[in-house]
């Protein structure tokens, strides 16, 4: 089928391209710059895809399943925050359409990605909640082990302190979060979020106190509870495979939620806070360190993030963590913002995990592998650029 009209509707109604589009049969539409990055449209489904599904999701689908293909993720995602398309209008549009089915759009039905998850139920219910955290962590923990460090910590890592290895930079973020809640032998410590046990272990072995340590993940808390043992903790940290909404009648001195508020979502920041001030002595302190937008009038999330990264998550702006924490009665005592540390701890995850390229996509699968490759990235991209970034909140239950 012949993709000529296709090729010359694209050039009427993209008269400036930033890009070159290169088609399955050899043909291309070419960029009008001198420098730009490459979309290979290998096949004709990946113009099925965006045809039913327009706009974000069409093309991460399309990306996902290997129909569409890029030679460079950072120039994509560069010209995707800066390039704005001219508007096309209803005629354009329907035209545009109908050269795609002629080229072949939909001689083939596209195929959802088998990666792709579309959470069912109230959005934030616990059940729904589990089922979108887990989806994050199925890949498995030898997956994460190829770029995370050695303690598996999935956390941003301090490096403004001096550390110069991921090692150093995640043990700096550890011990800086209990310096910074002022442990003392012998206290509970809740540590809402725990992944496979970094924190729980190292408060434990270095301050004496007594965690209990909770995730959403079955193999991650299969790993902390093996690292408790291994590091002759295991008798004061106690991991469970629970929700936060689900501990009731007990009380701590100190939480730390590391990495994990960023899940909760604006219908949920409110009982958040009230559920981690009723877990506390009067008194108690609260370390939470999350992933904060900075921007207004911007959606939570994308459809890409939401369907293939992390289903549900809604980091806030750090001023709503704020409110809900002062109405039920917190006292900030400090913030402090690791924007650029969450940066390098990207670029060094990602180093190490296209330095196991070959391995992660057999342990993940080429379609959960090309998601990996776009979301640290993009991640990496939006903590250099001021999109977002990460804060510590210290404070008191009053």
């Amino acid at each position: 089928m012949s993709t000529t009209q296709l090729r010359s509707l694209l050039t009427q109604v993209l008269p400036e391209r930033p890009f070159r589009i290169e088609l399955w049969d050899g043909t291309e539409v070419a960029s009008t710059t001198a420098d730009g990055p490459v979309f290979s449209v290998r096949s004709p489904v990946a113009l099925g895809h965006m045809l039913r599904s327009p706009g974000q999701l069409g093309l991460g689908r399309a990306y996902v399943s290997g129909a569409l293909a890029v030679d460079d993720i950072d120039r994509v995602l560069e010209l995707l925050d800066d390039y704005t398309p001219p508007p096309i209008d209803a005629k354009s549009k329907a035209r545009l359409a109908a050269a795609a089915v002629r080229a072949g759009a939909l001689t083939e039905v596209p195929r959802v990605p088998a990666v792709e998850l579309r959470p069912q139920g109230r959005r934030h219910s616990i059940i729904r909640d589990r089922r979108a955290v887990t989806y994050h962590y199925d890949v498995g923990n030898d997956f994460f082990a190829l770029f995370l460090d050695e303690s598996m910590t999935y956390s941003c890592a301090v490096w403004s302190r001096g550390a110069e290895t991921l090692e150093e930079a995640q043990d700096t973020k550890r011990e800086l979060v209990c310096t910074k809640l002022a442990l003392k032998e012998g206290e509970r410590v809740l540590d809402v979020g725990c992944g496979w046990g970094a924190f729980p272990v190292h408060a434990a072995k270095r301050h004496g106190v007594h965690v209990t340590g909770i995730t959403l993940s079955e193999p991650q808390a299969e790993r902390a509870r093996r690292r408790a043992e291994e590091e002759g903790v295991a008798d004061r940290v106690d991991i469970r495979v629970m929700d936060y909404r689900e501990l009731a009648g007990e009380r701590f001195d100190a939480i730390a939620s590391i990495g994990m508020v960023e899940h909760v979502g604006v219908s949920n920041i409110d009982a958040y806070a009230g559920t981690l001030a009723r877990l506390l002595e009067p008194g108690g302190r609260l370390l939470n360190h999350g992933i904060s937008r900075l921007r207004y009038g911007e959606p939570e999330a994308g459809p890409f993030s939401e369907r293939y990264v992390f289903p549900d998550a809604a980091p806030l702006h750090l001023s709503r963590v704020q409110a809900a924490l002062e109405k039920t009665g917190f006292e900030t005592r400090h913030v402090e913002g690791f924007r650029l540390d969450y940066a390098r701890t990207l670029r060094e995850w990602l180093r190490r995990l296209e330095s196991n390229h070959d391995e992660a996509e057999r342990i993940a699968g080429p379609e959960r592998m090309r998601v990996w490759e776009v979301y640290l990235r993009g991640a990496r991209r939006g903590f250099e650029t001021g999109f977002t970034s990460i804060y510590q909140v210290l404070a008191d239950r009053v």
